[in-house]
């Protein structure tokens, strides 16, 4: 995320030569599925093989209803939930009542499932007047690892105009366009370690650890407008009253993104990848030029990173002077600044694809994108200097001081911190590590000793990672273990 305030099955193998020059690489990228077909030999690391989502991810079906008045959806979330170790409740966390959110609201009205015993909502230091941050389903007896437990959640998300305090929102409604990130009861289990059940913090960024789900969105919205969402799109069907409804799928969601708009919509391809941009009237951009700046992004990153982890990437562009926003296989943009999508689009591979709780260890997301973007622009930017800045790299949303404080470790000390350990190990070993990395940890939810663990080898790029704070002694003895 950028807010415009500062500027594990194995099995799948990253073909080797893919993103070796700065093209538009037909046949590097593919689905998660269809990778585990192309299985060629990594580029000297044995242990580089891209980890396959877990076959018993959760499955998500999203049925949302924008209403006319264009600020309020309604909907339903089906959930088949099988955990890895024994759970006697499910946990949801609600990200638009977070205190930084303008006002927006998601209230759960009604919870049903064969061994639901009741549902409530629970503050974790939610906005004031909201119902709460997390929402608890209890069950009646205790599902078993391996055993599925199934559940129907109605909700209900108020929306509202204005920005937030720290800037653009991941929700809002603005002329001719409305748009929802993570609005829905967003199940908060970290595979191999239980519910994650974070406060909300004050600072703008996001608090959430949520597992891959196979996801299905269906949005039915007036018939006058465009919906580009999380997932490959199916073709609109009408429905009665002059609505359209809109279907996608994305196999490996952690989240979803939707926006509604008048949009004016082109698309390119990538690789294997298929890009649509769009563009609401007057913007400053094309949605064409949109859609090939992204597809450049991809390019630059897959040279860097290996494959580009998804088969779509949806684009919309609501606003003129706000930041942007990851979400699995689409991104939500405040303006059109090249540096700025670039940055989104790194966070495909960090966050959407290597996953990580972002109230814990928010810099292994926000460090890497901000990392990613001096690729486009060839340059260091200078990380000496970022590194002299007091404090460490590493911590949680509720350990930081303020904005700034944030935004200067997490993102600038971080990317800083980056850039001295590929200069200090060698930019190749270090590249071929940080892919090996990439690979290795697809589709989890990764912590900073498995980061310390694909650099195992490079003993001076750890040294400048643990003296930025950025990992500890304890992330590197872990990983040798």
């Amino acid at each position: 995320m950028l807010d415009g305030t500062d500027r594990w099955a194995p099995g799948r193998r990253w073909a080797a030569g893919c993103g070796a020059a700065l093209l538009l690489l037909a046949g590097c990228t593919s689905s998660p599925e269809e990778r585990a077909e192309e299985a060629g030999p990594a580029a000297d690391c044995a242990t580089a093989e891209r980890a396959a989502p877990d076959p018993d991810r959760p499955r998500v079906v999203l049925d949302f209803r924008l209403e006319d008045d264009l600020r309020t959806v309604t909907g339903t979330e089906t959930l088949a939930f099988t955990p890895d170790r024994q759970v006697g409740e499910l946990w949801f966390r609600l990200i638009p009542n977070a205190p930084q959110s303008a006002g927006h609201e998601l209230r759960v009205d009604a919870v049903r499932g064969d061994l639901v015993a009741g549902g409530r909502h629970v503050d974790a230091e939610a906005a004031s007047g909201t119902p709460g941050g997390l929402y608890r389903v209890g069950l009646r007896e205790p599902v078993q690892a391996g055993e599925t437990v199934s559940v129907e959640l109605d909700f209900t998300l108020r929306l509202t105009t204005g920005g937030t305090p720290a800037g653009f929102d991941r929700l809002g409604v603005a002329e001719g366009v409305t748009w929802w990130a993570g609005g829905f009861p967003l199940l908060t289990w970290e595979p191999g370690h239980g519910w994650a059940r974070d406060p909300f913090s004050d600072i703008s960024g996001e608090t959430t650890a949520a597992t891959v789900a196979d996801t299905t969105i269906r949005v039915s919205a007036p018939g006058d407008l465009t919906v580009l969402m999380t997932g490959a799109q199916e073709e609109a069907r009408a429905e009665a009253g002059g609505r359209r409804l809109w279907e996608s799928h994305e196999p490996v969601a952690r989240d979803v993104n939707v926006a509604v708009g008048e949009f004016e919509t082109a698309q390119v391809q990538a690789g294997d990848t298929a890009v649509t941009a769009g563009v609401l009237p007057g913007a400053d951009t094309s949605a064409e030029e949109l859609a090939e700046d992204t597809a450049a992004a991809i390019a630059l990153l897959e040279a860097r990173f290996g494959p580009f982890p998804y088969p779509t990437l949806t684009v919309p562009l609501v606003a003129d002077d706000g930041g942007g926003e990851e979400y699995p296989s689409s991104i939500l943009l405040g303006n059109e600044d090249f540096g700025l999508v670039v940055h989104e689009v790194a966070h495909m591979w960090f966050y959407g694809m290597v996953g990580n709780s972002q109230f814990r260890d928010p810099w292994l997301d926000e460090a890497f994108a901000t990392y990613a973007e001096s690729i486009a622009a060839d340059e260091d930017r200078g990380h000496d200097d970022d590194l002299d800045r007091g404090g460490p790299v590493a911590g949680t949303m509720a350990e930081f001081t303020d904005q700034d404080d944030y935004e200067w470790r997490a993102y600038s000390k971080g990317a800083a911190a980056l850039h001295a350990a590929r200069d200090a190990a060698g930019p190749e070993a270090f590249d071929e590590a940080i892919r090996c990395y990439v690979e290795t940890q697809a589709w989890t939810i990764a912590r900073p000793e498995d980061l310390a663990r694909a650099l195992a080898g490079l003993q001076p790029a750890l040294d400048v990672l643990v003296g930025a704070g950025a990992l500890d002694r304890s992330h590197v003895e872990a990983a040798g273990e």
